[in-house]
């Protein structure tokens, strides 16, 4: 078992695309569809694999490609660690000032490593200034315990 990390940090808006950050339906629509319909399908299918569009369902990350992968550790608390540097990073940004309390930023980092001791995955998400998102995850991987059949990014 190992962790990646993954970071994604943008505009609001382009985050607000749940369609992109959502796997397409196994079924395609049907060929009378709306012609809008099977378009849009098309677009989903083929943008959400290769976007660096946080998924809806953290596990998918692995779905994504693997220079999305931000480090990957064995360790859980090697894994916290990492988040744990990119919260005191971005800290400074965050559009809330109670989430930039060093306590509990600390109190995530140590969440994260019992979560992912514990074969877990962790998702964080924090507004940040000027209206942006900051997304940081950490997937359990080899195998995934939610989504048990998903690939690991790096072939390990």
């Amino acid at each position: 078992m190992h962790h990646h990390a993954y970071l994604w940090a943008g505009p609001k808006d382009r985050f607000d695309q749940e369609a992109l950050r959502r796997p397409p339906h196994p079924d395609p629509p049907p060929a009378e569809s709306k012609p809008e319909v099977i378009l849009r399908y098309r677009e989903v299918a083929t943008e959400f694999p290769t976007s660096d569009l946080p998924p809806i369902e953290t596990a998918y990350w692995l779905v994504k490609p693997r220079s999305l992968v931000r480090g990957t550790w064995p360790d859980p608390d090697a894994a916290a660690g990492w988040l744990s540097d990119r919260l005191a990073e971005y800290a400074p940004r965050f559009a809330s000032v109670a989430a930039r309390s060093g306590t509990r930023l600390k109190a995530l980092a140590v969440s994260a490593a019992e979560q992912l001791g514990a074969g877990g995955d962790v998702s964080l998400g924090f507004y940040l200034e000027r209206p942006s998102y900051l997304s940081l995850a950490l997937v359990t991987c080899s195998p995934n315990r939610g989504m048990p059949a998903l690939p690991c990014p790096l072939g390990a």
